[in-house]
């Protein structure tokens, strides 16, 4: 799979009936007058069939996000504002949409692992070292489905081995028996156990060698296709999100500063903050060029500089940039009402607030 193959991996970016809404989202860490803004204001829509990658360096909010969308957020993780949108999910009445930050316990228990399911960071850690994989496969599948029997059960734990490249006789072996990737698709198995509509998947590849993260994305296209499921897909390597993704999100310091297809956040990045990204890693075909880095460290949430919080590690500041927080709003190819449908990017430079450097709009 390449950056050629972009076009076969799913729908056109943004297209479809959106199946998850996040609406302004707001999350803080701690208690007091002076908690941790983590989350300020996250809008995103995943549609119907699509790939949604979420990408940015340790720290952004990405993992913040889904806990806090799904009512995962440990303590003291709180969330503040904002609403999250599920359509046609089971507590759901005709078109109208459920919130899922207010639902009830039960409501909650009913949708998770039906509507939304979740592939953790770290399988190990995730899998229970004293139970056999089948009684971790099964355990999601009684709850939902008590009247089903332990024979229907079982089969249908084999079934999902099967569907993800694992020999139904490794039903019975621990996880600690399995390889790296085998038990990050026993994880994968396990979240479409009840064929949900959206999958989450936490920087499922963060542990794995090159060869075992193509086979396990190529796995995760390939069900797409045949299951039609929603993925929102989180990882801070934009090279591979560019392989899986049909659109892309890039979060820098709890916001989205840049949205757009996966072909157009590698070809055109209008956001310096993602461009800085895309130069951080080889490029997969042409010839080779240096690599540069994005100068100074992610921002101290609790002391975020005034204005864009991008601005102390910016090669494109300028004066308006310590006054003006940026809003996402429509990209600018430096002349008067060019834009570019379909994506959007929060800086002041395409706001026509400075002349738009060469790089951000070729």
């Amino acid at each position: 799979m390449t950056v050629t193959d972009l076009p076969s991996a799913g729908a056109p970016a943004g297209t479809g009936k959106p199946v998850l809404e996040i609406r302004d989202l707001h999350v803080a860490y701690g208690y007091g007058p002076e908690p941790v803004r983590a989350l300020r204001g996250v809008n995103l829509t995943l549609h119907e069939g699509e790939v949604l990658g979420i990408a940015g360096e340790s720290g952004c909010g990405k993992s913040t996000l889904v806990y806090a969308a799904t009512r995962l957020l440990p303590p003291p993780g709180l969330i503040t504002g904002g609403e999250v949108l599920f359509h046609g999910g089971t507590g759901a009445t005709g078109d109208e949409p459920v919130d899922i930050l207010r639902m009830s316990d039960k409501e909650l228990r009913r949708s998770r692992w039906q509507d939304t399911a979740i592939v953790f960071q770290g399988a190990m850690n995730s899998l229970n070292p004293v139970y056999r994989v089948g009684k971790q496969l099964t355990d999601a599948i009684a709850a939902h489905r008590p009247g089903m029997s332990r024979y229907d059960r079982n089969e249908r734990a084999g079934e999902l081995l099967s569907m993800v490249g694992i020999a139904k006789d490794r039903i019975s072996a621990y996880p600690h028996q399995l390889s790296g990737g085998m038990r990050q698709r026993v994880m994968i198995a396990m979240a479409l156990a009840l064929e949900p509509k959206v999958l989450i998947m936490d920087e499922p590849t963060t542990a794995l060698d090159v060869v075992m993260q193509r086979q396990i994305v190529e796995q995760i296209i390939e069900l797409r296709d045949r299951l039609g499921f929603s993925v929102v897909f989180i990882t801070h390597d934009v090279s591979l999100l560019i392989e899986v993704a049909d659109r892309i999100a890039i979060m820098y310091a709890g916001e989205i500063v840049e949205q757009a297809s996966a072909s157009d956040v590698y070809r055109r990045p209008r956001h310096p903050y993602t461009h800085g990204l895309l130069n951080s890693f080889p490029p997969l075909h042409g010839p080779k060029r240096p690599l540069v880095g994005i100068p100074g460290s992610p921002p101290d949430l609790q002391a975020l500089p005034s204005g864009c919080p991008f601005r102390p590690r910016c090669a494109h500041v300028m004066d308006a940039c310590a006054d003006v927080h940026p809003g996402l709003g429509p990209t600018s190819l430096g002349l008067p009402g060019v834009g570019e449908p379909g994506r959007s990017v929060a800086c002041l430079l395409h706001e026509g607030q400075g002349e738009l450097p060469a790089e951000l709009r070729v």
